[in-house]
């Protein structure tokens, strides 16, 4: 029998703003539910870059991802949030009594008040370069997301790609890996400045090699990775190696919310400013997955607008009544009163 549940707030994804919007929510003892298609919550922090450090959530001078992840579930235990993982939520339906139904790809049902849809990049895949045989090595030598970079340590890595993520991840395995190598297809990087810096000091000090201009053309082994084959100015080379890690970035989905009936901006949601309202009430996007003029894609921001988003639902669960502001200094966290969320 498929499982049902009844909540205030139906958070679709789980990543850093979904888990905020608990806390946020708990501080007016609204409760909340989370659905998200990954196995565990923390959304991209989990998935893609776990051991990345972050250096801009205020009071952590550096925090890596997968601590900030247990951080949010840490501070959000009060509050007692119920989680869906690894289901998507496929279906929304505008019950008669004003609540919404969401129902996941697996037939679990959750009614709530109002839905914030806290989706990350939506479902996305990892833009792959055009190289034969490449998704042959899939598992076998080739991965596209870095989980853990200990799998890596005394290894030889080639990464391949231009942009931040290739050069932090460069950098940082410059400390893991045997031998790892940067391929770039020109000569101008697309990531920070300070991180070309590092990567061009590290090539002078012969802890990583650079190779600009370059592009892989062909792989070969059997069945595993053995070496790869590059073009540069013209000139093969062959390099061998353990691991070829292409970071040409994701391609997001919006998936099935697409057909949710909200006023879209490319793969992102329009929302109101005042409180991160979509163009159907009671229904809001926050953090990466939404836009309005101004946007940054930074999780501090999406910590800010789940702060203002559960301001504007409290009012609809509660029928127009206004939450009573006041400090966590002065009120300390009290635990949700009534907990009990399914049936």
């Amino acid at each position: 029998m498929a499982a049902s549940f009844e909540t205030d707030i139906c958070i679709v994804g789980a990543g850093p703003c979904g888990l905020f919007a608990v806390f946020e929510a708990g501080l007016l003892n609204l409760r909340c539910h989370l659905i998200d298609a990954l196995p565990m919550a923390g959304g991209q922090l989990s998935e893609i870059y776990p051991k990345k450090p972050i250096y801009d959530i205020p009071g952590f001078p550096s925090i890596l991802a997968s601590e900030l992840v247990d951080n949010l579930l840490k501070q959000i235990e009060p509050f007692k949030p119920e989680f869906t993982l690894g289901e998507t939520a496929q279906s929304l339906e505008k019950l008669e009594d004003g609540r919404f139904l969401v129902t996941t790809n697996f037939n679990t049902k959750i009614t709530a008040h109002t839905i914030a849809i806290a989706g990350g990049l939506g479902c996305f895949e990892p833009r792959k370069p055009d190289i034969h045989r490449l998704e042959s090595y899939e598992n076998h030598g080739v991965d596209y997301i870095i989980k853990d970079p200990e799998k890596y340590r005394n290894k030889r890595i080639v990464i391949s790609g231009g942009g931040d993520s290739a050069l932090d991840w460069a950098i940082f395995l410059s400390d893991i890996a045997s031998e790892i190598s940067l391929v770039h297809r020109r000569m101008e990087f697309r990531g920070a400045p300070e991180s070309v810096q590092k990567v061009i000091r590290l090539n002078e000090l012969g802890k990583l090699k650079l190779y600009l201009e370059a592009e892989v053309k062909s792989l070969e082994g059997n069945p595993d990775l053995e070496k790869l084959i590059i073009d540069t100015n013209n000139n093969q080379k062959t390099i061998e190696l353990d691991y070829f890690i292409p970071l040409f970035g994701l391609t997001p989905k919006l998936g099935p919310i697409a057909d949710w009936g909200l006023n879209l901006d490319k793969n992102a949601i329009e929302v109101n400013t005042l409180d991160y309202q979509t163009n159907v009430d009671g229904i809001f996007a926050i953090g990466d997955i939404n836009n309005y003029p101004g946007k940054l894609k930074l999780i501090l921001c999406g910590f800010h607008e789940a702060t203002l988003m559960v301001q504007s639902a409290y009012k609809i669960i509660n029928k127009g009544k206004k939450p009573s502001f006041k400090y966590t200094t002065v009120t300390g966290i009290q635990p949700i009163k009534d907990a009990n969320h399914g049936k």
